[in-house]
């Protein structure tokens, strides 16, 4: 099992970042946020993932990379729950959205609870669709 964040699944992109925001749909699982959208048929990754931490609610610097350090290792740690059950690639948007400074523990937690939501999301739509096909 391969536990990197390379820099080929960081996704960068300001048009894919756009259309995430205008195009994307979200799970949310307390404080987490994750926006997808299936992404262009020419990404070569499955997976592209950026992190934000917002100004609102971090106002130091230093504070908002802690906590974009820790979502990027809770992902890096918990990709395989998101690569093993997958067929499309995806572009994603992970997001930190409270006050409150939880513990690395509680993050890695609601992580896994969040990449176990999206997951159950996506088979619901590819379900209902392999539904409509017949």
């Amino acid at each position: 099992m391969n536990f990197t964040y390379p820099k080929n699944e960081r996704l960068k992109s300001k048009t894919t970042i756009g259309l995430l925001f205008s195009e994307g749909k979200s799970v949310s699982k307390y404080p987490l946020r994750l926006v997808y959208r299936v992404a262009e048929a020419h990404q070569e990754e499955k997976i592209k993932i950026g992190v934000s931490v917002s100004k609102k609610y971090f106002k130091k610097a230093v504070d908002r990379n802690y906590f974009k350090r820790v979502l990027r290792e809770t992902y890096r740690l918990n990709k395989h729950l998101l690569l093993e059950n997958v067929t499309e690639s995806y572009s994603f948007m992970f997001f930190y959205q409270t006050k409150d400074k939880l513990s690395y523990e509680e993050i890695n937690t609601k992580t896994i609870q969040l990449f176990e939501k999206f997951l159950q999301q996506v088979n619901k739509i590819t379900d209902s669709e392999a539904k409509t096909d017949l």
